[in-house]
């Protein structure tokens, strides 16, 4: 078999080392495995920049998977690139939606014997990527007072388990106390799907179908499909957003008359000023955005 390229986070704790060397004793036994630890861009380039041929592991969680794919694009080496990913991180959602197991040793043998099946891309006007899900509002919100309590509570990872998953529940807990509404225009391929005259409590733009450690906001999106998923969320009303929050524990928001849930190419949020939260990573506030998507952008190593 082929060597791999193993690009980990050399800020990441005991605890995902630890997961990490389960990880490699398996790649280990079949191929030979350069492990390369980066922890800003200027690193992470120059490893891709000797990467060659090599099938690229990705062992992170979503943030990891997302800079080694941004960096890939702005280099022009996405589509002749081939990766695999072996979720170290706390939310893992990009894996969850894959199929890819969050147990390394398993990921480790789906990144050796798994099937390469080409996945879509989001990218913006800016030229950023999103690889798996951006939204805004109430979801947004949670996702950045939950990054605070991530970065908190991962300091208190006891053995391998990892408290900074808790961040997420506490996040959208605080968020669903006081949730921001938006005024925003919302267009699907040139179709107007929300305007400002009707506030909004949240919109997300699904590659794929996880978000915040395993919560569906866009369930039924398949990042290979060549569509993004949009769901538009006007449940305002304090008992709306109770019967909305029942409906995606489950999933099955879409249901709702008060969500919208279709797909297209292009989608563009424009309005108020809005937070994003695109991959886990918090940007803003926007007051225009348009995202497209890019078909068969790149390849990644998913379950037989």
């Amino acid at each position: 078999m082929d060597p791999l390229l193993l690009i980990a986070n050399s800020d990441a704790g005991t605890a995902e080392q630890e997961t990490l060397e389960d990880a490699l004793k398996v790649l280990r036994t079949h191929t030979d495995v350069e492990v390369c630890k980066t922890s800003n861009p200027g690193e992470l380039d120059g490893v891709l920049h000797r990467a060659g041929s090599r099938r690229i592991v990705v062992a992170g969680g979503d943030g990891s998977l997302h800079a080694v794919v941004s960096a890939l694009h702005r280099r022009h080496d996405l589509s002749r690139s081939t990766l695999a990913l072996i979720p170290l991180g706390t939310g893992n959602d990009f894996a969850r939606g894959t199929g890819i197991s969050l147990d390394p040793a398993e990921a480790a043998e789906v990144a050796l014997f798994g099937d390469v099946r080409p996945l879509d891309l989001l990218v913006d006007e800016l030229g950023e990527v999103v690889v798996n899900n951006v939204h805004a509002g109430a979801s947004a919100q949670a996702s950045r007072r939950a990054a605070r309590w991530k970065t908190r509570l991962g300091r208190l990872g006891v053995g391998k388990v990892n408290l900074g998953k808790l961040g997420y529940p506490i996040g959208a807990l605080s968020a669903a106390v006081k949730p921001p509404f938006l005024r925003v225009r919302v267009e699907v391929d040139g179709e107007v799907v929300v305007d400002l005259d009707e506030p909004i409590l949240m919109v997300a733009v699904g590659n794929g179908s996880n978000v915040g450690g395993g919560t569906e906001l866009t369930p039924h999106a398949d990042p290979g499909d060549g569509k993004v998923d949009v769901m538009v969320s006007r449940s305002i009303g304090p008992f709306a957003r109770l019967g909305y929050g029942a409906k995606l524990v489950s999933g099955r928001h879409p249901e709702r008359d008060d969500v919208t849930y279709l797909r297209g190419s292009t989608v563009s949020v424009s309005g108020e000023e809005f937070w994003c939260s695109a991959d886990g990573e918090i940007y803003g506030p926007e007051r225009h955005r348009t995202w497209r998507v890019e078909p068969a952008a790149y390849s990644l190593v998913v379950p037989r």
